[in-house]
């Protein structure tokens, strides 16, 4: 009978390979996560990609083309370019959330969430991979949806800033919402609900296709309560050059929630809530 292999400092036969350890962030690990995100929705790029952006020549035909000769221009801006920032901005966090969102939700009802909680990653890791590649699928609908939209409205660039840091910030924080919202749910209908109770009310009641300043009080006021105004104030600013409320403060509300988001699913994937559990 063979003695037993001695044992290493981890407790495991010296003969066996070590776990690897990384100093910091498993950089590696987080790329592999994004990559599999991105991959996943461009893998569908019809349904993820190009239906989004049929969904917004559809509001431009509605809104636009055959409400032309009724709508008068807004803040000296025809109405198509003032239409056609918010759309952009709609589509970003729209797809940004339910990238996210999505991706959660098949992993635990497929049972298949064990692919990102098995290999080495973090918490923070976690939420690295999983905001950036839905925040890659929002920025990547709302350059095609710009692009789309330009035989419509003749959209220029007054702050080159707001235009990147709304357009960026957006697609972070709603894919951070989306995180949380796909931990959350346990059954699709439970992300339906999310999507049509929250997400879509505060992103049609934020001036998408109309000046908050129109609005009669207290819905005015109420307005500026909604985070989505400010991305979407911003992100049209910078194209128009005129902004409803304030850019510095709609740069601060937008840090400051994505900031909060950020720790808030920072938490959830290190309790494991709804994952592990």
């Amino acid at each position: 009978m063979t003695d037993l292999a001695p044992l290493n400092e981890l407790g495991r036969p010296s003969g066996l390979p070590s776990p690897r350890r990384y100093n910091g962030i498993n950089w590696i690990g987080v790329q592999t996560l994004y990559l599999r995100e991105v991959r996943r929705f461009w893998k569908v790029g019809a349904q993820t990609v190009a239906a989004p952006v049929v969904t917004t020549l559809l509001y431009m035909l509605v809104f636009v083309v055959a409400l032309k000769d009724a709508r008068p221009p807004l803040h000296g801006t025809p109405f198509a370019e003032f239409v056609a920032p918010g759309l952009i901005m709609m589509a970003i966090l729209n797809n940004a959330f339910a990238n996210a969102s999505s991706s959660l939700i098949q992993a635990k009802i497929m049972g298949t969430a064990t692919d990102f909680l098995t290999p080495p990653l973090s918490p923070l890791e976690l939420t690295i991979g999983f905001s950036l590649g839905a925040a890659t699928r929002g920025m990547v609908v709302g350059l095609v949806t710009a692009v789309c939209v330009l035989p419509f409205a003749r959209l220029g660039v007054a702050n080159l800033f707001a235009i990147l840091w709304f357009g960026v910030i957006a697609s972070l924080l709603m894919g951070m919402l989306g995180v949380l919202a796909g931990l959350w749910s346990e059954k699709f209908d439970h992300l339906s609900a999310v999507q049509n109770f929250v997400v879509m009310p505060m992103t049609f009641l934020s001036g998408t296709f109309y000046p908050i300043e129109r609005l009669p009080e207290p819905f005015r006021s109420i307005s500026h309560f909604n985070p989505f105004f400010y991305l979407i104030d911003g992100f049209r600013s910078g194209f128009i050059g005129h902004a409803d409320g304030s850019l510095m403060i709609g740069v601060a509300v937008s840090a400051a929630l994505t900031l909060a988001l950020a720790v808030a699913c920072w938490l959830v994937f290190r309790s494991g809530w709804r994952l592990k559990s």
